[in-house]
């Protein structure tokens, strides 16, 4: 991942560094068990914690004995023995690569969800401090882009929040499912190694074992976790469209806050670009392009083969760094962003009423007009206005076939702003649980 779109603590996880870490420490787990079981020498176990813990394991040595091993755990364990000294010979007794790759893997993506569950938390308080500033900010809701009726700018927030509560249920799901631990040996069958040793490494780490883990942890469960971090930066995408809709300059009803010095255009002085947003729905693109080698990982050779390796090596850090950096990116986008009040209302009377038809259609057909005959009335009147001919609620006044149902007073009552907003608290209760 380059470094313009990472974070440092996301980024940490995927260093060799603590790759190299990890792998030490599942192997002298391995190895606590196995001399509590038996299988070597206490004191051999104690040497490797004692010698292997204190070593600041080399990645340029370590990538040494690889272009010679074409090996990766091999050249790792040739170079803990140039720590551990005899002792080194019961390391990794009875286990394979995988239990190590495989397992380190799921560790460093649970460390990650961890990070992006707190990510998420953070959107999620940004975008509820700015429902509730704007729960009750008059703004035309639209479909297909086109004014509908009335919402309000905390209502649009309230969705977005809703939606990304769901992404860190999604989120603690994945963590849930991924947080699983192999070292059950050539073929998963625990021919040379005992089970109790999985068990022992799987709770001093913090994870679950594997039920069958053939040669590998299934990919299955790597799928579901690409899955779920695809979904959320469509979610993280879903919101930065709605900024980039509202700051276009005929819409202007917010826009990313622009800094001091900041410029738009190396051509035109004048522009003011909503390019955190733009940028967030790149960085969603590559987050979801992600989901699709890991849902192809899924079917390995036999007990397995190595095709999905060279795959996660990429998407594992990718995915996790890219989606860190425009979650944490979206929350300073929602803080910080520039809202028009006095805009929403401009361009929600710029209709001319046209947006109170659905009250004036029902009200037609409560005063007994068939709905056919309502809709025509209503939308006869509304057709002109969309041409910029006089204003909805004047031509239904002057309109001889709608008054022989609905009364001047009648009429003027149905648009009426606040009528649409009577049941927000209603929402805002279902979405934040107060109002």
């Amino acid at each position: 991942m380059i470094p313009r779109y990472s974070r440092p603590e996301m980024a940490a996880i995927w260093t060799p560094e603590t790759r190299f870490r990890i792998w030490f420490e599942i192997e002298a787990h391995a190895a606590d068990a196995l001399a509590e079981i038996g299988t070597i020498p206490k004191s051999a176990a104690k040497t490797i914690w004692e010698k292997g813990g204190k070593a600041q394991f080399n990645t340029a040595r370590i990538d040494e004995i690889e272009r010679e091993t074409k090996h990766d755990v091999i050249a790792f364990l040739t170079h803990l023995a140039e720590f551990v000294g005899e002792d080194a010979r019961f390391v990794h007794q009875g286990m394979t690569s995988s239990d190590v790759l495989d397992t380190c893997l799921n560790i460093q993506l649970t460390r990650a969800a961890d990070i992006l569950i707190a990510d998420v938390d953070k959107l999620l308080a940004a975008i509820e401090k700015r429902a509730f500033e704007h729960k009750m900010t008059p703004a035309i809701g639209r479909s297909h882009g086109i004014h509908a009726e009335p919402v309000t700018f905390g209502l649009k927030l309230a969705g977005y929040y809703a939606e990304f509560t769901r992404a860190k249920r999604r989120l603690v799901e994945a963590r849930k499912e991924i947080a699983t631990c192999a070292i059950s040996g050539a073929v998963g069958t625990f021919a040379n190694i005992d089970p109790r040793v999985e068990e022992h490494v799987a709770k001093a780490l913090g994870l679950e074992v594997e039920p069958v883990s053939t040669q590998v942890i299934p990919r299955d469960r790597h799928a579901a976790f690409f899955a779920a971090l695809a979904v959320v930066a469509s979610s993280v995408e879903h919101l930065s469209l709605e900024v980039r809709h509202m700051q276009r300059t005929e819409v202007l009803e917010a826009e990313e806050y622009f800094s001091p010095g900041q410029k738009g255009s190396s051509a035109m002085p004048h522009k003011r670009n909503p390019v955190l947003t733009e940028n967030l729905t790149g960085l969603s693109r590559m987050v979801r392009a992600y989901a699709v080698p890991a849902l192809e990982n899924v079917a390995l050779w036999h007990e397995r083969d190595i095709s999905h390796s060279s795959v996660e090596r990429m998407i594992g850090p990718d995915a996790t760094i890219t989606l860190d950096f425009a979650l944490a990116r979206l929350a300073g986008v929602v803080e910080n962003l520039v809202v028009y009040p006095a805009r929403m209302q401009k361009n929600l009377d710029l209709l001319g009423g046209l947006v109170h038809s659905q009250r004036v259609l029902l009200a037609l057909t409560q005063k007994g007009a068939s709905r056919e005959e309502a809709y025509s009335l209503v939308q006869r009147n509304a057709m002109p206005v969309w041409r910029g001919e006089g204003d909805f609620l004047t031509l239904l006044k002057a309109d001889k076939d709608v008054t022989k149902y609905l009364a001047a007073k009648e009429i003027e009552e149905l648009f009426d702003l606040g009528y649409h907003f009577k049941h927000v608290d209603t929402i805002f209760r279902r979405v934040f649980g107060r109002a």
